[in-house]
């Protein structure tokens, strides 16, 4: 099988059979600690799993090399050092699945923070669950946001505010804005065409398209 230049990181939220459709042939697969779970759920042989295993028994019939036991105080999370592996193996993108939602909300914003840390590696990150997908706009990086079955698409500023905020191509474009960390200016705009192109002078952006109620991707 071909490899690709991207990886799959599964995290320890329960994912649907359907987010297998985030996976292509010759993906590097890391699951972190009960992210192996998930990679049963989606039919997919991990190349790599590593954790704490603080959430889930270690599994068993790994061969050398493809287990990585983690200490349990540590500075990174299971996640951020999966991403870390990313980019050190120089992979171009790196999909994140069971990384939304679940019981505990600081790990969504922990998963947050380690995508916009991929971002700054030159990664280019999507954190995906069954309804949204999150991606990252950066400074001279330009996001090109397909409508696909996309209902709404929001923008929040990461590092406080985001100045130089261009969106074309939506129901509410805007030129040359700011956009703050108190105010959502940019929460459900919508696609006034089939691509919203997007772009900011100063400060990362986190991007998030989502389904509307009972719309299917």
């Amino acid at each position: 099988m071909e490899k690709t230049n991207r990886c799959l990181i599964l995290s320890a939220c329960p994912v649907s059979e359907e987010l297998r459709r985030c996976w292509q042939p010759g993906d590097y697969v890391i699951a972190c600690d009960a992210g192996w779970h998930n990679a049963r759920r989606l039919g997919l042989v991990p190349d790599l799993v590593l954790g704490d295993f603080d959430s889930s028994r270690r599994p068993e019939g790994l061969g050398e090399g493809e287990l990585l036991v983690l200490p349990r105080e540590k500075d990174d999370t299971d996640t951020h050092y999966a991403a870390r592996l990313a980019a050190e193996k120089g992979f171009a993108q790196a999909t994140l699945l069971g990384a939304l939602g679940g019981l505990r909300m600081e790990h969504t914003l922990a998963n947050l923070a380690t995508g916009l840390w991929l971002e700054k590696q030159g990664v280019r990150a999507i954190l995906e669950d069954e309804r949204s997908r999150v991606q990252y706009l950066m400074p001279g990086w330009p996001l090109r946001l397909a409508r696909e079955n996309w209902t709404y698409f929001s923008l929040f500023p990461l590092e406080g505010t985001a100045e130089g905020m261009c969106i074309r191509g939506a129901k509410y474009p805007l030129e040359n804005g700011t956009l703050t960390a108190d105010f959502p200016l940019a929460v459900s705009n919508a696609f006034a065409a089939d691509e919203v192109e997007l772009t900011v002078a100063k400060g990362p952006v986190v991007v998030i398209a989502t389904l509307g109620d009972g719309a299917e991707l």
